[in-house]
């Protein structure tokens, strides 16, 4: 026969289910939290991360963006080059015709130095092993006083602008010496029209 629940075991039945319950609902808010944690830092890596990204865009912005005008700048820079040159092949002048190629030079330094301080840099290519990343190559030369590859004449100078390549050297290259056909022996060719000898010797 079943013995009668009283009113106090029900009541501690009852809070052992709602203790239960209670676990268990902590444990579900405990993962949850741990899941709303770990999306939030997920959120903010991510954000620092474009964050950062916006700021190297910026930066890389600010210090590359005369690049368009630079280049342009330099076909001044070399028509002042040239007109120098061509004074230069023509040797003595006159005093008058001297000043205004002090002129034409004082002009191109002043240039140069105004590039330079926006980072716009010279390439010194003559006699510098040919690089693809800085010349561009439109001829190449016999040049026996020269190591192959070695460039030999600058037809336009190359710049920089931040270190990245801003306009290629256009040069001279000393030719690269042809690679040599391979040497056969004589005696390795003996070798084969005796043994072919013997050959025929041994069929006999």
């Amino acid at each position: 026969m079943a013995m009668p629940h009283s009113i106090e075991d029900e009541a501690v039945a009852t809070e052992a289910v709602d203790v239960a319950t209670l676990l268990k609902e902590n444990a579900s808010l405990l993962k949850e939290k741990a899941s709303l944690q770990d999306r939030l830092l997920r959120a903010l890596a991510e954000a620092e991360n474009v964050r950062r990204q916006a700021s190297r865009t910026a930066e890389e912005t600010r210090r590359f963006a005369i690049a368009d005008f630079a280049r342009e700048l330099l076909v001044v820079v070399d028509n002042l080059q040239r007109t120098i040159d061509a004074a230069d092949a023509q040797g003595p002048s006159t005093t008058e015709n001297a000043a205004l190629i002090e002129g034409v030079q004082a002009t191109l330094r002043v240039l140069l130095q105004t590039l330079e301080r926006f980072g716009v840099r010279r390439i010194e290519a003559l006699g510098q092993r040919f690089d693809p990343n800085l010349h561009e190559a439109v001829m190449e030369v016999d040049d026996p006083a020269q190591a192959p590859g070695t460039v030999t004449q600058v037809i336009e100078h190359g710049y920089t602008i931040q270190g990245r390549l801003l306009r290629p050297a256009r040069v001279v290259v000393a030719k690269r010496s042809a690679r040599p056909e391979p040497e056969i022996d004589d005696n390795d060719l003996g070798s084969g029209w005796a043994a072919g000898s013997t050959t025929g010797t041994d069929e006999m």
